[in-house]
């Protein structure tokens, strides 16, 4: 346990230093350390970073709920401001590889000639649309949740955070990488991806989903309250996780039968996709009670 603890630890912030904008540098990026067997060991923390990033964007969205004046266009501006943070935070890293992937598969239909299209760094008509919709469409499903309340948007904003970077984690197990084995930062990451460290990932996604029906559970927080009706948290979570789970599957065929593999560019385009399946899910989950 002495060991394990801050190899974990390790392996976490190598994590949020590869998917994040966040500082670890100096002396902490020192001990952190880095090599391909430590990154391809990281990866089981994916799901991690999405911890470290839906604590701050939730509790941005919550702090500007509260300080706004509450008018009908108050939650559209949080929307658009937690978008705006949360891109800042990943530095654009995933929206870069839906781009990429939009315009490679989008430009060709031959597996060889969309590959390389998807190492092209220019952004084609296909990415920016793709980038353009995915960005107006998480505003949008964010404001309609800011708009019902803050409850329901911390614990949709925080687990779909966590559980879009789940997902990609599947890919890996499930798909051969097959982009530039030379090139690409996320070789390290493809390569040999276990059962264990699915696992991980697995462990902080269930953790999520459960902590606000916890916390409800010892009365630390109502969340099983949302736009003045009784509804456990957790059914809307759970419908929210059954469409980004759909979403997944959906991608992870089209990349199978397109491209017969992933590339890193694939892991960021699913991230992108699932989280905003995971927000349109708990609103039909919503519209139905």
């Amino acid at each position: 346990m002495t060991q394990f603890l801050p190899r974990a630890l390790r392996h976490y912030l190598l994590a949020v230093q590869f998917f994040t904008r966040i500082p670890v540098t100096g002396r902490l990026a020192a001990w952190v350390g880095y090599s391909p067997t430590k990154l391809r060991a990281s990866a089981a923390h994916f799901p991690g970073v999405g911890w470290l990033l839906g604590v701050i964007q939730t509790l941005l969205a919550l702090a500007l709920l509260r300080a706004l004046p509450a008018t009908p266009q108050a939650p559209l501006v949080v929307a658009a401001i937690v978008c705006a943070v949360g891109l800042m935070l990943t530095g654009a890293l995933h929206e870069d590889g839906l781009a990429d992937v939009a315009d490679g598969l989008g430009g060709s239909y031959e597996r060889n000639r969309a590959l390389e299209i998807m190492k092209d760094s220019r952004v084609g008509a296909f990415g920016a649309i793709a980038v353009a919709m995915a960005l107006l469409l998480r505003v949008a499903l964010l404001a309609q949740l800011a708009g019902l309340g803050g409850a329901v948007l911390a614990a949709v904003l925080f687990v779909g955070h966590v559980i879009s970077r789940f997902w990609p984690l599947c890919t890996i197990r499930l798909l051969e990488h097959v982009g530039d084995s030379h090139g690409s930062k996320s070789k390290p990451l493809a390569d040999q991806i276990t059962l264990a460290c699915l696992g991980v990932g697995a462990l902080w996604s269930v953790a999520a989903i459960l902590l606000f029906p916890c916390l409800n559970a010892l009365g630390l927080s109502q969340v099983a309250m949302y736009a003045g009706l009784s509804a456990p948290i957790l059914s809307v979570l759970l419908g929210a996780l059954l469409a980004s789970g759909l979403a997944w599957l959906l991608t992870w065929r089209w990349f199978a039968q397109r491209l017969q593999g992933f590339t890193g560019d694939c892991l960021g385009a699913t991230q992108q996709v699932c989280e905003v399946a995971f927000y349109l899910g708990a609103l039909l989950v919503i519209g139905l009670k």
